[in-house]
């Protein structure tokens, strides 16, 4: 079974379980088409497509054929085995919860983006639970579980170290919207379908709207998502308008599934995205965060981005990032790429959906690339500093390190100065310019929460829209700087005489924002993009 794939010009490669780990550990300068213990490399045209789009007949959930004036949505009941889906794709720790609560008599679902994934075929970043059960009853079977949220309550059921979302048919249905009185009820309907019926209308987008029995090998599907799944469109289920209205992070949301998945906004979608982009300025700081966090922490942040800035919500989050891409001249759909989305391209080959980076990362990628925009560095010097904070080796030891370097730098960016003219310049020198590289990171870290200077930021450009969100609190800002705003002038003893490229990655503590692990990740980005593979 294909478990990842990198891009390899336009083909990509495609490795089974094993071998993906592996592979992904590695810096990707290092990596090459033949890595593969097992010989399971190979290279394709296209991702496999996991669900084909048919030209079948369109039946309700009874099996009854709909008629062409028959409005309501059909109903269908697939057979998980038609989109391959295993049991061996679903966590030990999801499993037990859902067959402890069916033991005791409920019902119960995988639910949501899950199942989404599960049938393409992808990694699910977490997997949500809904079950006929009281919150109360759920927490009488599980001895380690606690009720949280006031608005929208769920169970956090704790097996191990992880945690297992569930939640309740009756509470959804006390909290949620109420379906539409003009909905008519699909023929064939009985009362566990009417239930499953009423929370998946509740949902954001189609494609969420699925539900999976595991015992019985049964997917739910009330509102269209396998179609959409399909034909690889991002649809909400009432009206976009309506429902970006009604949550704005859906917004969000729908750029997130859209780059994460490479599917495409419904026309609906894609209109109200660009009408309502403004509410976003309303949302919660933190919430906003959570949501930039889960389009550039699980490998998809240069898609996020992308789409971000095509359907013009960067100029509203990103206004510095926003403002670097109109001064490279960068169009809505521009297929060119550049240093910053280099720097995230990198970032999603070692990241994935169940093994994502701590926001240190993708914050302090940021900070990097705005102190050079500011001032352009020499492509040794940037890499004496990589190497500084990758294996916390002396400067001067990082220095010769990178002096003695011969692969040939990227020349197309404008953030590195042209011909390495630093490099011919004395230890003492270099080491001013890496040290002044990194006061100027702590310096850009810092304008990433100065409100004055993000509303200035498209000051040149008076057609975008004004924007003076701040996302990211000063205390996690303070942290990025000591992270990546200062390296060790001398040996650290207990360090390795030469850095390491083959270092494992450990994604326990990079998810948990480890200083030296996350320092470590951020340097191998760096590199790998001041010196990309040949």
């Amino acid at each position: 079974m294909a478990y990842g794939s990198f891009g390899v010009s336009s083909k990509a490669l495609v490795f089974c379980r094993p071998c993906y780990g592996s592979i992904r550990d590695l810096p990707f300068s290092l990596r090459t088409s033949t890595i593969g213990h097992c010989g399971c490399v190979r290279a394709i045209a296209a991702p496999r497509n996991v669900v084909k789009p048919r030209k079948e007949e369109s039946r309700d959930f009874s099996g009854a054929r709909r008629s062409n004036k028959d409005k309501s949505m059909p109903w269908k009941k697939l057979d998980a085995d038609e989109f391959g889906i295993q049991r061996s794709m679903i966590p030990d720790s999801t499993r037990m919860v859902l067959n402890k609560l069916k033991k005791k008599g409920f019902q119960v679902y995988l639910v949501g983006g899950c199942v989404r994934d599960l049938i393409l075929d992808r990694i699910p970043k977490d997997f949500d639970v809904i079950t006929t059960a009281e919150l109360k009853e759920v927490r009488k079977v599980f001895p380690r579980c606690q009720i949280v949220g006031r608005r929208f309550p769920i169970c956090h059921v704790y097996v191990d170290d992880i945690i297992i979302e569930v939640s309740s048919f009756s509470t959804s249905a006390r909290t949620g919207k109420a379906p539409s009185k003009n909905l008519r009820k699909p023929a064939g309907c009985d009362e566990r379908d009417y239930i499953r019926w009423k929370n998946c209308l509740q949902r954001d987008f189609t494609v969420n709207g699925l539900m999976f029995d595991l015992s019985e090998n049964v997917v739910y599907d009330y509102i269209g998502g396998v179609e959409d799944i399909r034909n690889s469109k991002v649809r909400t289920v009432s009206a976009a308008k309506l429902s970006f209205v009604e949550d704005t992070a859906r917004i969000l949301r729908a750029i997130r599934i859209a780059a994460r998945l490479g599917f495409s906004l419904t026309k609906d979608v894609a209109i109200s995205v660009k009408e309502l982009s403004s509410s976003l300025l309303r949302l919660d700081p933190s919430r906003i965060r959570m949501e930039i966090n889960y389009m550039l922490a699980y490998g998809s942040a240069e898609a996020s981005l992308r789409l971000l800035w095509r359907f013009g919500l960067m100029e509203i989050l990103l206004p510095i990032q926003a403002s670097y891409l109109v001064s490279q001249g960068f169009r809505r759909r521009d297929g060119r790429s550049n240093m910053l989305l280099s720097l995230f391209r990198n970032l999603d080959r070692l990241v994935a959906p169940d093994r994502p980076c701590n926001e240190f990362l993708w914050i302090g990628i940021l900070a990097f690339h705005k102190a050079l925009v500011d001032q352009p560095r020499d492509p040794t010097v940037v890499a004496s500093f990589c190497l500084a904070i990758y294996s916390e080796v002396s400067l001067s030891e990082a220095i010769a390190i990178a002096r003695s370097n011969s692969k040939q730098h990227n020349s197309h960016f404008q953030e590195l100065s042209g011909h390495e003219k630093d490099s011919a310049d004395s230890e003492s020198k270099l080491s001013q310019q890496v040290i002044k590289l990194a006061e100027s990171i702590r310096s850009a870290a810092r304008k990433l929460n100065d409100r004055d200077y993000i509303a200035n930021a498209m000051s040149k450009y008076p057609q975008a829209p004004g924007s003076d969100m701040v996302f990211l609190s000063r205390p996690m800002l303070e942290r990025v700087e000591k992270m990546f705003g200062s390296v060790r002038r001398k040996r650290n003893q207990e360090t390795e005489d030469v850095p390491s490229l083959e270092r494992r990655i450990n994604y326990k503590s990079l998810a948990l924002g480890d200083f030296h692990e996350t320092r470590r990740v951020f340097a191998r980005i760096v590199f790998d993009t001041i010196y990309p593979p040949t």
